[in-house]
């Protein structure tokens, strides 16, 4: 069958097929037998995934149409198997990774649901895991349903209900222990409602409305305080109070044509509806634009293979019959990760150092210094893939990782040093080797002739580029082979008086005691050049350190910064509910009064009744001052009912003014 684009107005992802992630979906987690089970072949996927990744689940009842969306969102008109009995076809929960259309270096991750409220499930509990799953794993959660939003639509969404009984936050040290679910909006993602076969129209007061402004009001609470109306308004509280964001798309029948619905991976777009197409891409364009990559608290940024292990973390604590905790999870993955952080940078410092340097260097601190530079590299690169790392216990591990691979490459140094300096050395002094082994120095003025040329084999030596940090001990090492044979050719030189060869070897042992001196100067040079390179080292953790516990000061700075906007937005709209349920009231009680007014033949009685409901309805709307206002309000009755004769007409002008 040819593969059909999505419509023209959505973003393509413009990728070639063998460039894809995944060609098909692949079941993420297996629901077999009411045991949830993690795919180790979709977790080798996303173990190859190092990018963020953008998440998408939808839940919903089955035989609903959510896998057409996953579809239309992987660009295909056909993936995720679609179904066309009444008998669920997706179980569990089934992963499409898909290059991401608008974000580069980002993976679009689908993952579709079994339906819910299968009525051969045996166990309904397995619903709420599967929901509860698809909310902690993704960062656009998406909720299909059919016809409309309205009160059956809200009691068949009672899973929201339940997530504050199967997600926790933080771990709690006792399991009766109730947690504040209001910390949720920090990590949930964000809720998006899509109505299938909507038949209204889009209209509230007879005035046109938005789809969002459509969801905002099925949102709204229902007045009442009775356990009926309670446990209706819970969903609403839950989709408001959990989810930091909500939107709403609703869509047409996509055909009239009963054959076609049953096969919609198979219909051309031309025989689909165009509004139905128009509202497809628009939804799918708000995806690809608007859906976050998914992070976990305090801006911890999931990859493929984190996410991975946050399906294994979850699964288990499920099995093992315990809550999911986001903590825990994220404890857990920082387990698996700062590890392969500390790996990640020791082979980052490693590769760079074997490519900067040029063995042997001139001098140690030329080595230190390319040093210096690929361990700042490395410390990045360990700080940007570690989080959680409490007590510093992975930054040690990397800084004594470091610092033995610099002492290996400090070794390498002085060994490829000596071995070139050996060499020269050798090569230089071929000639005065052979004449000390033919005799050439055992005649009258030899040692002379020695010395000479064992001077110009030093200078020769001197003028050898890149000798390395061992060249003066090499040098000296071979001037100490000499002594032995120069004390012979000194004391067999006959052209020498005692006293000459006396002096002769003095000044042999000074040079010598000379070079000894500078070699140790040499070396005390270098201890003190490695003392300032781990002085340096540790100035830079520091302050790497203090620059990723600022980031993540901000990171939660941000977090509290968006709860508190989340929670003065649902305070705000509770605020307004309110006054515009005590407004009503309060026009009500006012209407009900003029009623009275103008009805009632009875002045007198009519007065002090209408003055009573005026001062309860001051009592209401003016909580504070309402009982010295209401005092006064009967008082000034009293006197209107004596000194007037037509009290009705004044109190309803009074009331018009007033109000």
């Amino acid at each position: 069958m040819d593969e059909r684009t999505p419509h023209a107005a959505v973003p393509k992802p413009g990728y070639p097929e063998s460039e894809s992630i995944m060609m098909a979906p692949i079941c993420l987690v297996e629901n077999q037998e009411e045991q949830l089970t993690v795919n180790s072949k979709a977790l080798e996927i996303l173990d190859k995934i190092s990018q963020p990744v953008v998440v998408v689940a939808i839940v919903g009842l089955y035989r609903t149409g959510k896998s057409y969306l996953m579809n239309r969102l992987a660009g295909k008109s056909h993936g995720f198997p679609l179904g066309s009995t009444v008998q669920s076809v997706t179980k569990g929960i089934w992963m499409w990774c898909v290059p991401h259309p608008s974000k580069p270096n980002h993976t679009l991750v689908l993952l579709d649901t079994e339906g819910l409220g299968d009525v051969e499930k045996g166990d309904p509990k397995n619903d709420s895991w599967i929901f509860a799953l698809a909310v902690l794993l993704s960062s656009s959660f998406v909720y299909n349903s059919m016809s409309t939003i309205n009160h059956q639509a809200l009691e068949q969404l009672h899973y929201v209900t339940e997530l504050a009984e199967l997600i926790r936050a933080k771990s709690c040290p006792r399991p009766d222990e109730v947690e504040d679910s209001s910390e949720f909006v920090s990590f949930f993602p964000d809720f998006i409602w899509t109505v299938r076969d909507f038949t209204l129209e889009l209209k509230l007061d007879g005035h046109p409305i938005t789809e969002d402004e459509y969801l905002e009001n099925a949102l709204k609470l229902i007045p009442g305080k009775n356990p009926k109306i309670q446990t209706s308004n819970m969903p609403r509280e839950c989709i408001r109070h959990f989810f930091p964001e909500q939107k709403c798309f609703v869509f047409d029948r996509p055909t009239n044509d009963k054959q076609y619905l049953n096969h919609m991976d198979e219909v051309p777009e031309e025989n689909l509806e165009r509004h139905f197409l128009m509202q497809s891409d628009n939804f799918c364009s708000y995806i690809f634009t608007h859906a976050k990559t998914k992070t976990l608290r305090e801006g911890i940024i999931v990859t493929g293979k984190r996410l991975g292990t946050l399906v294994v973390t979850y699964v288990d604590a499920i099995n093992s019959g315990a809550v999911p905790c986001l903590e825990n999870a994220v404890t857990a993955l920082a387990q698996l990760e700062n590890p392969a952080a500390v790996q990640r940078a020791a082979d980052h410092y490693s590769q760079q150092m074997a490519q900067q340097l040029r063995l042997p260097t001139d001098t140690l601190q030329e080595l230190l210094d390319v040093h210096a530079a690929c361990e700042r590299e490395a410390i990045a690169v360990f700080m940007e893939h570690s989080f959680k790392d409490e007590n510093h216990e992975f930054q040690k591990k990397l800084v004594d990782t470091i610092e033995k691979k610099k002492e290996d490459f400090v070794l390498q140094n002085e060994e490829a040093s000596a071995k070139y300096c050996q060499a020269e050395l050798k090569r230089l002094s071929e000639h005065l080797t052979e004449s000390i082994l033919r005799g050439i120095f055992s005649v009258p003025g030899g040692h002379n002739l020695y010395l000479e040329e064992k001077k110009q084999v030093e200078q020769d030596y001197k003028l050898v580029p890149r000798k390395g940090v061992k060249a003066n001990e090499v040098l000296q090492n071979f001037l100490q082979s000499q002594v032995v044979v120069e004390e012979s050719i000194l004391q067999s030189d006959k052209a020498l008086t005692a006293g000459e060869k006396a002096i002769a070897a003095e000044r042999a042992m000074k040079e010598a005691a000379e070079k000894e001196q500078e070699l140790l100067r040499e070396k005390q040079k270098e201890q003190q050049q490695m003392m300032e390179a781990q002085e340096r080292s540790f100035q830079e953790y520091m302050a790497q350190m203090e620059k990723k516990l600022e980031e993540e000061r901000e990171n939660l700075l941000r977090e509290h910064e968006r709860l508190l906007k989340h929670k003065l937005k649902i305070q705000e709209e509770m605020l307004k509910e309110e006054f515009q349920k005590k407004s009503e009231q309060l026009n009500k009680e006012i209407n009900q009064l003029k009623e009275k007014i103008e009805s009632t033949e009875n002045e007198e009685l009519r007065l002090l009744k209408i003055f009573d409901i005026a001062s309860n309805i001051m009592t209401v709307a003016l909580p504070g001052a309402s009982k010295l206002l209401g005092v006064g309000i009967k008082y000034l009755g009293s006197l209107i009912c004596i000194q007037n004769k037509a009290p009705g007409k004044r109190l309803l002008t009074y009331l018009k003014i007033t109000k």
